[in-house]
């Protein structure tokens, strides 16, 4: 049996995760003198420790020696040779060790496939102890290693995928395959037998689908506990057989199970039991359990009952059975060392790139879109796949823009935020450029609170946090206090342990590394002094310091992901979890001092990524301002939108009529979308706002409020200050959402707005954006048709057919008409020819629910793959190019403008 979690802890209050596994035996030579037992104990604890931070993200190994040494010692070879199975790689790669006073350190590194360069197709994406999954190969039964269990469940899902497209269920023909051959003859006779004689000879050999035992001299019940979970796993994950248990399986003797030992019932009742207990993963909705029969065989000896023979006939099953839990193990501060269910390490083993996977079919790869910025196949467990629209920039550009490093030189960044902290505290500036005068070459990256760009608790009494990544040192967090609380280093290690958890588990960091910290106190009396506190008790090796550029850049780009990283819209449609990363456009105003910027109005162009940026905001006041998400009001103008963001959890969601009608004063937070489409109809929502964020004068509440006057489609009084008051202000001019064709089709759109807007727009609000800049690299299409309604009906249903046929589906498309009467006098007319030309890969969704039918309007601040545009008039000119501005910028990938 494998130790308990509860055999090893965590240690608190620590820069990185290190396990306490207690006092362990060193040296080749005191392990051999200790008992076998013992010996195996600590083994298989130490194991599992190195597993669980294997998968974690990385970490310490703390060991108290049992037995004293004033020089250096070994491990210990059996100590070694379990960690280098566990990574079938070379000890160094992942393990270093340091021994110091009564304690020894095994310094792990988190897991990635990088080891095996060689076969990137069947890398595990966890390690493991022990599969606990069985084959059965000729005569015996196969415990399957971690590659071999990876490529196994890669080839079920496979089996499976195959099988629902083909037939649209689970192979269950296969769940019956029948071996035609003697010997299956044989064994299906002796199944079905109703009495055997003691001491027969069976007419046939154990083979690939037959398997002997013969029980031992514990109890009947017992001895089939014991067996079953191993054989029913091999002949279930294999092609199915029989287990007979009390047969000599060299003399192919019957023996059965003596009558006084267990009888009929009880052994009917152990098998079921047994084989219940099963974990079973499957690939599909199926759920079923393993199937079998089972027939206890009366022995006789000279006319005499004798005893039992218990047969089990085993089908092959469709999915994955376990004998147990796999041995697999992660850790965190909160759980401590646990164990990961069957189902979890099944997930985990075949997580992989969303692109590399049948979730999406080839022509509807994400490699069409986006481009991958953080691979599973060569990156830590914990991660999750990296995605950014084709066109922007990457992680690298990012980085380089962001977090600059020059060969000889320290860069201090953001510089407008450092001459800003220098002339706010005196002594500051001095105060860090002493600590940094070793420094030959690296950045130091200056930030009102680490903390909260990690999504921590603020600490108010901190000044400012610099973290400096260097050449030759292991990345440290300064922090900067004026005066001692009690509780500074509680922040300072909070801070650095997370910031090291996510530049690995997030970012996926694939070196080795830690985070040190250091506490400063600026003495307002003083600023050539500071006290500095905090030392590791825990001498790290070198390599945990950043070698060169190289390396400072790789762990800056990781850092680019922690801080940039967002999850996208995208893992609802996938069905996993992908990121998306920020412009650094969007990341300058996301990273504002919220403190001072309580109100701000972000103007963005069509696509620019404002409702995102509405969403991140809203996180990042529940960590500023520690409050509950139904504490923050999030108000647009339609009902998708509200139901759209009221799915994130982020805040409470409502529409600006629902705004209007009732009293929010619970709230103090509000952030408001596509603003420029506000009314004035049921009261001044503005002043309602900022009457509700300013109630308290001292500490007055955020107000963030986003809008596009491009995109303005009613020609009433929108409620905004007049343009000259909105400030301070923000512009976004990065279209981030359209295709190339969409993208140019908007720009000139655009200007024939700025030629003819509205009469309700603020004159120069529109030549708030020069040129906007169009991000290049996505294929789409865009076709203006002009056809009668019959036509336009047929030509949405065919296209329609042909979208779903190349893999697209309801979720994808929207048809948009230019109002809500519209939609619903025509609706009923597409569907019923949609209808008509349904396909399988739609059978599946009921009466076409997740198909959008909509008006332009409505759909405000929403995105579609496909957008078809159902005659955009409206009655008035003077917003008609708004409105197909704001139709055209629905769509992303595929846009249909048809014309009656």
């Amino acid at each position: 049996m494998w130790p308990k979690s509860t055999s090893l802890s965590v240690k608190p209050f620590s820069t990185d995760l290190i396990i306490d596994a207690g006092k362990v035996t060193l040296g080749e030579g005191n392990r051999k003198k200790m008992n076998s037992s013992q010996r195996e104990q600590e083994r298989k604890k130490l194991a599992q420790a190195a597993c669980a931070l294997l998968n974690s993200g990385g970490g310490v190994i703390e060991m108290e020696m049992a037995n004293r040494f004033d020089h250096p010692v070994e491990l210990g070879l059996d100590l070694e040779r379990s960690l280098r199975e566990l990574i079938q790689s070379d000890f160094q790669t992942f393990f270093e060790t340091n021994q110091k006073g009564g304690h020894f350190y095994i310094f792990v590194k988190s897991w990635n496939c990088g080891p095996f360069p060689e076969d990137r197709s069947t890398k595990p994406r966890i390690c493991s102890l022990s599969s606990s999954l069985f084959q059965r190969y000729g005569t015996s039964v196969h415990l399957l290693e971690s590659r071999d269990a990876f490529d196994f469940l890669k080839t079920k899902i496979r089996n499976i995928k195959c099988s629902l497209i083909n037939e649209g269920a689970p192979p269950a023909k296969m769940l019956r395959a029948v071996h035609q051959n003697s010997s299956e003859s044989h064994a299906f006779q002796l199944f079905n037998s109703e009495k055997l004689e003691y001491g027969a000879v069976l007419p046939f050999p154990e083979s690939d689908f037959i398997e002997f035992k013969q029980f031992s001299t514990k109890s009947c019940q017992e001895y089939v506990k014991d067996i079953i979970p191993k054989y029913i796993s091999a002949f279930a994950n294999s092609c199915g057989g029989y287990l007979f248990i009390g047969v000599e399986d060299n003399s192919k003797k019957v023996m059965g199970c003596p009558k006084d030992n267990g009888d009929r019932n009880s052994l009917e009742k152990v098998i079921a039991e047994a084989i219940s207990k099963l974990p079973i993963v499957h690939f599909s909705s199926s759920e079923a359990r393993v199937s079998y029969k089972t027939n206890v065989i009366d022995v006789f000896r000279e006319g005499e009952l004798h005893g039992y023979l218990c047969a089990i006939k085993v089908e092959p099953f469709c999915c994955a059975v376990f004998s147990k839990a796999p041995n697999s193990w992660m850790v965190d501060e909160k759980k401590g060392v646990y164990s990961l269910t069957s189902r979890e390490w099944a997930d985990m083993m075949t997580d992989a790139d969303p692109g590399a996977t049948s979730n999406l079919p080839p022509n509807r790869s994400l490699s069409d879109t986006f481009e991958c910025q953080l691979s599973l196949y060569d990156s830590p467990p914990r991660c999750r796949p990296v995605y950014s629209r084709k066109g922007l920039e990457h992680k690298a550009d990012l980085q380089q823009h962001l977090f600059p490093v020059s060969q000889g030189c320290l860069i201090y960044t953001p510089k407008p935020l450092w001459e800003e902290l220098s002339s706010q505290h005196e002594g500051l500036r001095d105060l860090l450029e002493e600590q940094m005068r070793p420094c030959s070459c690296g950045v130091l990256i200056l930030s009102r609170s680490w903390a909260v760009d990690l999504d921590l608790e603020e600490k108010q009494e901190v000044i400012c946090d610099a973290l400096l990544i260097a050449q030759n040192s292991p990345p440290t967090l300064f922090t900067v206090l004026g005066e001692q609380d009690g509780r500074d280093q509680y922040y300072c290690t909070r801070t650095a342990f997370t910031l090291k958890q996510k530049l690995v588990n997030m970012g996926g960091y694939p070196g080795k590394i830690r985070v040190t910290t250091r506490i400063l106190y600026l003495s307002p009396k003083s600023s050539a002094q500071a006290q500095q506190t905090s030392r590791c008790p825990i001498d790290y090796p070198s390599s945990y310091n950043l070698a060169d550029t190289q390396q400072m850049e790789a762990l800056l780009q990781a850092l680019v992901i922690v801080l940039l990283g967002f999850r996208s819209f995208l893992s609802d449609e996938l069905g996993c979890e992908i990121l998306n990363l920020l412009t650094a456009q969007q990341y300058e105003i996301f990273s504002k001092n919220l403190h001072k910027t309580k109100e701000l109005f972000v103007h963005g162009l069509p696509g620019s990524g404002k409702t995102i940026m509405a969403m991140k905001i809203m996180e990042k006041i529940r960590t500023m301002f520690p409050c509950e998400a139904h504490r923050i009001l999030y108000i647009c103008e339609n009902q998708p939108l509200r139901d759209l963001i009221s799915s994130q959890n982020v805040c409470h969601a409502v529409t600006r009529k629902t705004f209007m009608m009732r009293n929010f004063e619970e709230f103090k937070h509000i952030v408001i979308d596509e603003a420029q489409n506000f009314r004035t109809e049921n009261g001044d929502w503005y002043q309602k706002a900022k009457a509700i964020t300013q109630r308290e004068k001292n500490d007055p509440g955020i107000l963030w409020i986003f809008l596009d006057y491009f995109q303005t489609n009613h020609l009433d009084d929108s409620g905004l200050p007049p343009y000259s008051c909105q400030y301070p202000r923000e512009i976004l001019t990065k279209v981030v959402r359209n295709a190339d064709k969409i993208a140019s089709y908007l720009q000139n759109v655009m200007q024939e707005v700025r030629k003819n807007p509205p009469p309700n727009i603020f004159p120069g609000s529109l030549e708030l954006f020069h040129e906007p800049e169009q991000v290049q690299g996505v294929s789409g299409i865009l076709e203006i048709m002009y056809l009668n309604l019959e036509k336009m009906v047929f030509f949405v249903a065919k296209k329609c057919q042909l979208l779903w046929r190349s893999g697209y589906s309801s979720r994808d498309i929207a048809v948009l008409f230019s109002t809500t009467d519209e939609m619903y006098r025509y609706k009923d007319k597409f569907l019923r020819e949609m209808k008509k030309r349904k396909v399988s890969q739609v059978n599946n969704e009921s009466s076409f629910t997740n198909l959008m039918f909509d008006s332009v309007r409505r759909f405000s601040g929403l995105e579609r793959n496909i957008v078809f545009g159902i005659n955009p008039q409206t009655a008035d000119p003077a917003i008609s190019h708004n409105l197909l501005l704001c139709l055209a910028s629905r769509a992303k990938k595929h846009l249909y403008i048809l014309y009656l």
